[in-house]
């Protein structure tokens, strides 16, 4: 696989960077920072057989991060969905020449780029196709920014899968609470002025196929130490977190993948190529009870932070796991339907 580079710059679709099947486009509703919006449209084998048939998913990437997953659009595309991944403004393919990633002082404010996706994959707030089903799937910090979403569009979408969402601080709950005032402050009187970097660098070290990994992805988009945090940026992942601790009432069904355990140590070990070295998976998992009524978590034995870029054996049962749940939550067919899905991923 080749390194991606360059951005889109037309309203209409034009080839992407991950390139077969992949196009992108860019969106800027109502004058708001642009972001971009990739679908995949590859080859239909076996039609007669693909359970998602009428279900739009739409995929949206982490804290640092952006869309370069190509097997989770093949799985989806293998089952029938159509499949759309969305680079919020300031994130990867939307990143344009200094801008900061993650000047936001509120995780709405990403509102405008969602309704912007949903609004070209026909599932607009007020022109939905309703014999279609919406799925929206959330890595990292975008899956508390879908979390919350849904929380407010809860009749509009349909299923939730959250693949290692941010759901919670690393240290604490009362940790959070007790740095939400002062991450407030240093917003307010130094907006510009980053927060030390914490990042040792062993994400980057466990999926990069630089290092020990066998992932090709664009480092400037995504660096092998995460772009420095924006206080603000930090002090609206607080504010979101706490919303979730309150309880946010979902009642439509959730699934949460996660690794079985984290490693958030600042030294190496091996033990980080089998581990969460990002979260801490046992206060996300805990913390994701609070999301709603039907939801469901699923620990993976040695996944990484996003559990579809662990090794070849691990994330398959990933993908496994995923397709049974949602054969069963929104009723689309039987696990031998979905099984090849799996083969190859």
């Amino acid at each position: 696989m080749a390194a991606e580079s360059g951005r889109g710059t037309t309203a209409e679709w034009s080839p992407d960077v991950l390139g077969s099947g992949f196009e992108q486009r860019v969106l800027a509703p109502d004058g708001a920072p642009p972001s971009t919006l990739v679908r995949y449209r590859g080859s239909s084998r076996r039609w007669w057989r693909r359970p998602a048939v009428g279900t739009d998913v739409l995929y949206v990437h982490g804290w640092s991060d952006y869309f370069f997953q190509r097997p989770l659009a093949e799985f989806w595309h293998r089952a029938g969905a159509r499949f759309h991944a969305l680079d919020l403004h300031g994130f990867g393919r939307s990143l344009a020449p200094g801008q900061v990633p993650g000047e936001v002082a509120s995780l709405n404010e990403y509102d405008p780029d969602i309704e912007a996706a949903l609004a070209v994959m026909g599932h607009g707030r007020d022109a939905a196709d309703e014999r279609r089903r919406l799925l929206v799937l959330g890595h990292s910090t975008g899956g508390l920014i879908l979390s919350l979403w849904a929380a407010r569009n809860a009749s509009r979408v349909d299923a939730v899968v959250l693949n290692s969402p941010w759901l919670e601080f690393q240290a604490s709950e009362m940790a959070r609470r007790a740095m939400a005032p002062l991450l407030g402050a240093r917003a307010r009187f130094f907006p510009h002025v980053p927060l030390p970097g914490i990042d040792p660098g062993h994400y980057a070290r466990t999926v990069s196929a630089e290092h020990d990994g066998e992932w090709v992805y664009n480092a400037a988009w995504r660096p092998e130490k995460a772009f420095a945090l924006p206080p603000a940026f930090l002090g609206a992942v607080f504010a979101g977190q706490e919303r979730i601790a309150r309880g946010l009432g979902l009642g439509l069904p959730v699934l949460v993948l996660l690794s079985d355990r984290s490693y958030l140590l600042p030294q190496w070990s091996p033990d980080a190529a089998a581990a969460d070295v990002a979260i801490n998976v046992d206060a996300v998992a805990h913390r994701a009870l609070s999301l709603g009524e039907n939801v469901t978590v699923v620990r993976i034995r040695g996944a990484l932070h996003d559990v579809f870029l662990s090794p070849a054996e691990v994330r398959r049962r990933a993908y496994a796991r995923m397709a049974a749940w949602t054969a069963g939550a929104l009723r689309l067919g039987g696990p031998e339907a979905w099984a090849e899905r799996v083969d190859g991923l």
